[in-house]
């Protein structure tokens, strides 16, 4: 399998995930801007919608969209427990997970990193987002993990959206349980390598 990320992307989570699932894989650097892959191939040619992640898979076919990615390799490893079993009610508990962080954070930050945004809606933006946060705070006083005990792939995009918000002025200063929780899944390992693996950590 091949990853097509751009470092500190939503391609993070994938790649959080891949390495916690113990998957063998290659990475592929894309430059959003031009498009082009690290090794010189128009990126528009493995995902037509231009943005990243994208994930070659062994027979040539191609997945894309974060939430779909992570539970594919969660399935190629059920032993690692990053997913619960398709059919069951926590499955769909993971996926109503993946659904908020993907329209609820991951949109929700989106704006704030073009510089072009105004900045009375920047404003308000960021007041919808503090809403979002003050319920995952309190979600995450009460446990260590989004959905429980268990580090799962919603714990890899969680982590993947929080981490944007120093880039783009999010304070989470008044969350000390977010806080708490970006420190334990920084510390993981593979965390760790992934984020040593794109450049963002020495």
């Amino acid at each position: 399998m091949k990853l097509y990320y751009t470092p500190g992307a939503c391609s993070l989570s994938p790649h959080i995930v891949l390495r916690e699932a113990g998957q063998t894989f290659d990475i592929e650097k894309v430059d959003l801007r031009t498009k082009k892959t690290e090794s010189g191939k128009d990126f528009n040619t493995v995902n037509p919608n231009g943005y990243v992640p994208a994930l070659q898979l062994d027979d040539g076919s191609t997945l894309t969209e974060g939430p779909a990615i992570v539970q594919y390799i969660a399935d190629k490893a059920p032993q690692a427990k990053l997913a619960p079993a398709n059919g069951t009610l926590e499955r769909y508990k993971l996926q109503e997970a993946l659904n908020f962080i993907g329209t609820e954070l991951h949109k929700g930050f989106g704006p704030l990193f073009n510089p072009a945004f105004p900045e009375d809606a920047r404003t308000i933006v960021k007041g919808n987002i503090d809403k979002r946060l003050t319920a995952v705070n309190e979600r995450l006083s009460k446990q260590s993990h989004f959905l429980g005990e268990q580090f799962t792939i919603a714990d890899a995009y969680l982590f993947t959206v929080l981490s944007w918000s120093g880039h783009v002025g999010v304070d989470l200063s008044k969350f000390p349980a977010i806080q708490a929780y970006q420190g334990r899944v920084a510390a993981r390992p593979n965390v760790q390598a992934a984020l040593k693996a794109e450049g963002l950590l020495k």
